[in-house]
């Protein structure tokens, strides 16, 4: 294999065999191709693209790459969830657990925060304790026990994606749709899932702001998966505000609990969690329709059994056991809480969910460079649902700071993010299709 002959083909617009690709990316995970060979690799595929052939067979690819989970010994469904990512988004933390309390296994990897766009991993080390890099035989054991486990990627599944992924984020490939496909996939195929359902944001604090370019890159994610052998099926979901009243760390990790707890009914958050349930029940064949999955989730609810579920994960995982019994004393707060005004009367019309996420960065609690230390504590709450109608002066948010001179930028920030309206404005649907 001559690496640079699989880029001049790739370059000049041919379709490479399912032999070179493999051949392409065995080197890369072996460490035999430089920095300059991804990075052409990669911008010769965001030119001219990838068949539905060849997307397979990279994500086939990288997949092998490195270990692949068997789960031989459990009688579970194996199922999980990924998003595409947004602001606001702590579906995961929930569905995980309302899940597993259904009956099914999910071995969820998770990743930390990209650009704008907050991390299951990051929200996760808010809690003291918490391993997000288990040995695989804990992995294991805490997903038959407790029937899920929401960790990051070692470095054993899929290696290969890691390094192109790396190459990726400095040289403006990421937004491929044939890289993007082959690295969610490849790291779930690792995994070992029998079924999977994903969450693809649209909308202004999404990756993907344009519904057409969403679409495609939900069908694409959803039949190279199903070519692959995993059951697949895609949500595209509304990310024009934040999904949950608050964006953060430890201040998303009490929203989960305060959700699992049964106080988050009737919001957007719950839509969306409870219909991602849902489907996967539904594809993992535990209901027979969506009806019937989102009832089972409900009363996985309201019975207390996912919040069992989920302190068992965390104590298993190396958290505290009394988490969700006693949340303020292990989830540290801001030292300055400063609330966030209307500057007129009016109706919240529209926000810039992308500017709210970088407000989040710009207070601490995201990385501008991958070795930045987050501080969990900081972040808004209590922000209100566009269609609200406020009066001037009026709390719409609250800043968690880690000083005054942040709180007052984040809380001038936030102000300028939401325009208010003298007019009742109509809300796009939470949840705008299923592929």
């Amino acid at each position: 294999m001559i690496p640079q002959e699989i880029i001049r083909r790739k370059r000049n617009g041919e379709e490479l065999g399912a032999a070179d690709i493999k051949s392409f990316i065995g080197a890369l995970a072996a460490g035999q191709l430089s920095e300059g060979q991804i990075g052409a690799f990669a911008m010769a595929v965001w030119f001219k693209g990838m068949s539905r052939a060849e997307i397979v067979a990279l994500t086939l690819a990288m997949a092998d790459s490195g270990d692949r989970l068997q789960w031989v010994d459990i009688d579970r469904p194996i199922a999980d969830k990924h998003s595409t990512g947004g602001v606001g988004d702590n579906v995961s933390l929930m569905l995980a657990p309302i899940a597993a309390a259904c009956g099914l296994a999910v071995p969820m990897i998770s990743g930390r925060g990209l650009g704008h766009t907050g991390g299951t991993l990051d929200k996760l080390e808010s809690i003291p304790g918490y391993t997000i890099t288990p040995d695989a035989d804990l992995f294991r054991r805490v997903v038959k026990e407790a029937g899920c486990a929401i960790i990051g990627q070692t470095g054993a599944l899929a290696p290969a994606d890691g390094r192109l992924y790396a190459v990726r984020d400095v040289t403006a490939t990421v937004d491929s749709i044939p890289l993007i496909t082959a690295s969610i996939l490849s790291k779930k195929l690792a995994a070992g899932l029998q079924t999977l359902v994903l969450d693809v944001k649209v909308g202004n604090g999404a990756f993907m702001a344009d519904r057409v370019q969403a679409e495609i890159l939900a069908h694409s994610l959803v039949e190279v998966a199903n070519g692959a052998g995993v059951k697949t099926s895609a949500l595209i979901t509304d990310m024009n505000e934040p999904l949950a009243d608050c964006a953060g760390n430890a201040v998303e990790m009490r929203n989960c609990l305060n959700f699992l707890a049964g106080r988050k009914t009737g919001t957007r958050l719950e839509t969306v969690v409870l219909a991602f349930a849902a489907e996967m029940l539904v594809k993992s064949g535990i209901a027979v329709s969506s009806d019937e999955g989102e009832s089972m989730a409900r009363q996985a609810l309201s019975s207390g059994r996912a919040a069992e579920v989920f302190a068992r994960m965390v104590s298993m995982l190396g958290g505290p056991a009394d988490l969700v019994e006693n949340p303020e004393k292990y989830l540290a707060r801001a030292p300055v809480e400063k609330p966030v005004r209307a500057s007129r009367s009016g109706w919240l019309a529209a926000c810039d969910a992308r500017g709210i996420g970088v407000s989040v960065i710009d207070l601490g609690g995201g990385r501008r460079h991958p070795a930045d230390q987050i501080d969990h504590r900081v972040g808004f709450s209590a922000l209100l649902p566009l269609g609200t109608r406020v009066t001037a002066g009026e709390p719409i948010a609250l800043v968690h700071a880690a000083d005054d001179a942040a709180a007052e930028g984040a809380a001038a920030a936030l102000a300028v993010h939401y325009r208010i309206g003298e007019e009742e404005p109509e809300l796009t649907p939470v949840i705008a299709g299923l592929i």
